[in-house]
């Protein structure tokens, strides 16, 4: 049996998505779409599913809480959306929240990411 993976920082998920050639991260662009300059792809939530979630919270300070979106397009390639929590979000404005709530989700084990 496989030992499971330890991950506890979000620099230690980073590198190991980086060493599976996942290196292409989605984010909102001036436009307000959620692109990969990476891939020079735009997408719409449906364009995309969660396959796991990874949350990240800082001993002492709430700025340093994140979460980590790994989602596959529709073509199967795999990348990663990143973004601080709640009040400390990277992103103004709802859009961003919204684009995240609508993308449906499909939650994969560790072992499926990382084997």
């Amino acid at each position: 049996m496989q030992q499971p993976i330890e991950m506890t920082t979000l620099s230690q998920v980073l590198e190991k998505l980086r060493q599976k050639g996942i290196e292409s991260e989605i984010k909102l662009n001036g436009e307000k779409q959620m692109a990969s300059e990476q891939l020079g792809k735009t997408y719409e939530p449906e364009d995309l599913l969660i396959i796991k979630t990874f949350r990240f919270e800082g001993d002492s300070d709430p700025a340093d809480n994140s979460v980590l979106y790994i989602v596959e397009n529709t073509q199967g390639k795999i990348s990663y959306i990143l973004d601080a929590y709640g009040a400390y979000s990277d992103h103004e404005g709802p859009e961003f929240d919204d684009f995240i709530k609508r993308i449906p989700t499909d939650e994969r084990e560790h072992q499926e990411l990382f084997s």
